[in-house]
């Protein structure tokens, strides 16, 4: 189960840092059909996308949503290893 747990902390560390970057990204010009970038969208977007929907809009040009969502994954991730652990 330990295996497992670690996997788990990974695939969450992984896709936190995903979302990091695309943050940064957001911040620059950036190329949309570059492969590196559509990888980061592809991954990113399931797991913003909810978030976006729940949010209020606000006037702010800034999108909230990414902020939310890496508490959300962290209480999550925290949750679901806390839950492994304890079957094995």
């Amino acid at each position: 189960m330990q295996t497992l747990a670690v996997l788990v902390r990974v695939a969450f560390e992984v896709l936190n840092w995903l979302i990091i970057a695309r943050i940064l990204i957001s911040w620059f010009p950036h190329d949309p059909n570059n492969p590196i970038m559509r990888f980061i969208y592809e991954i990113t977007e399931p797991v913003l996308a909810p978030f976006r929907r729940i949010m209020p809009r606000t006037t702010l040009p800034i999108d909230f949503s990414p902020i939310i969502a890496v508490l959300v994954l962290q209480l999550v991730e925290h949750l679901l290893i806390n839950f492994i652990m304890r079957l094995g």
